[in-house]
């Protein structure tokens, strides 16, 4: 990153975007000091102190938003399409390499915060060691470190497995011991090849205890729920996000269930949906289709990936008529999704119903929200980091100008997006 020198910067646009889902201010202004946020509002409401020293950026016809919050991310992750399994036996030194690579990805295309969902061994504290130490750029850093998994279960091959309440609690503080800021748990199984994915994983007693352990320790548990029953073991036991939040019944039947709904909305749980992995998939088959053609099975696979992603898209909209909050969170770069391209699980929100400043909150403010770091992160308002993207266009006209990044600013420097380590 590169340093301003001043105490004060003094930010001007067209438009500015707070990410808490006000109008977009015209003739906009904030004023940084350090590196937090002093003021914020219109060219004329908003200066230095007398006297103070002040850098100016005039960045025009362009828009000012807060810095994107993505709550779910797997920086170890190489996004080719390889299975978890397969990505564990790669030793913890490519895989610490590969998280900085991804955390650089990540942070030139505008996101400032990320939660990651799962890692293995020590790596990506690893990598936070690395950032304090200012051996790379990343985004802030929010980590499980390793997910917390049932013998053979989801993401068991680089999780912590516990069985009973007992082991569970111990796991927790354990975890948190490491360093962890969250606990990340596979509530059912998933795409790990020793798991079911429809069937739940831990017990609800298993489930509450490692809550419970959490919330003694003042932080958050997230869930990945790849069923129905794994949305309501994982409600009974009072977790705080549910990861994926699919409605698909043990025999594999889709039933949306207004109930667990309901639930979620009246319990402030938070849902991360993540829409976007398997557009990428059918995104990469449809791209094969079309240059060299599809085998028998690639074809089949198409069409049940096309008719299952349309299901999401159906049960995402009525989970926010239920007034379940949806926040963004990528998972990348799991599967055939490549971190640097948080936009397009913000814009798949968008084709799900979302308008373009929904989508813009659910990416900043509710996102981070979800991470329990609203205190300093998500929205323009004085106090908080100064982490700011700068766009040209209009995004909430059309939310693809998110990709038209000008500036990314974190900590109240500019990042030097040409620094490729």
């Amino acid at each position: 990153m590169t340093s301003t020198g001043e105490s004060f910067r003094l930010l001007k646009a067209s438009r500015l975007i707070d990410g808490l889902g006000g109008p977009v201010r015209e003739r906009a202004a904030v004023l940084l000091e350090g590196d937090k946020i002093r003021q914020v509002g219109t060219e004329e409401t908003v200066s230095a102190p007398d006297g103070a020293a002040v850098e100016e950026v005039d960045y025009g016809d362009r828009t000012i938003l807060p810095g994107l919050v993505d709550c779910h991310v797997h920086l170890i992750g190489i996004g080719d399409g390889r299975a978890g399994d397969e990505l564990t036996t790669l030793p913890d030194e490519v895989l610490t390499v590969q998280a900085a690579r991804n955390a650089r990805a990540h942070l030139y295309s505008g996101v400032t915060t990320i939660r990651d969902c799962g890692a293995k061994n020590q790596t990506t504290f690893a990598l936070r060691q690395a950032v304090e130490m200012g051996i790379t750029p990343a985004p802030r850093l929010i980590l499980a470190g390793r997910p917390m998994a049932i013998v053979g279960g989801h993401l068991s091959y680089f999780g912590v497995q516990a069985t009973g309440p007992v082991e569970c609690r111990a796991a927790v503080r354990q975890l948190i011991k490491e360093g962890a800021d969250y606990i990340k748990i596979t509530a059912t199984g998933g795409s790990t090849r020793t798991s079911f994915p429809l069937l739940p994983s831990f017990t609800v007693e298993e489930l509450t205890a490692i809550c419970d352990e959490v919330h003694k320790f003042g932080k958050h548990a997230a869930a990945h729920c790849a069923s129905s029953q794994g949305m309501v073991n994982a409600l009974d036991a009072g977790v705080d996000t549910i990861i994926h939040g699919i409605h698909k019944e043990r025999d594999g039947v889709n039933r949306f269930r207004p109930e667990i709904a309901e639930r979620i909305a009246e319990q402030g749980v938070f849902v991360n949906s993540t829409l976007n992995g398997t557009r990428a998939r059918i995104g990469l088959l449809e791209a094969t289709q079309e240059e060299v053609g599809l085998t028998d099975a690639d074809k089949a696979q198409l069409d049940t990936m096309r008719a299952e992603h349309g299901v999401r898209l159906d049960d995402f909209a009525r989970m926010r008529s239920a007034g379940v909050t949806m926040v963004c969170g990528s998972d990348s770069a799991w599967g055939n999704y490549k971190m640097g391209d948080f936009q397009s699980e913000i814009e798949a929100a968008v084709i799900a119903g979302m308008s373009p400043t929904e989508a813009i909150v659910a990416s900043t403010n509710d996102s981070a929200r979800s991470c329990w770091a609203e205190d300093s992160v998500g929205s323009l308002e004085p106090g908080k980091n100064a982490d700011l993207l700068i766009v040209d266009g209009d995004p909430t006209q059309r939310i693809s100008d998110l990709r038209n990044i000008v500036d990314v600013i974190q900590g109240g420097a500019t990042v030097d997006r040409g620094n490729f380590i």
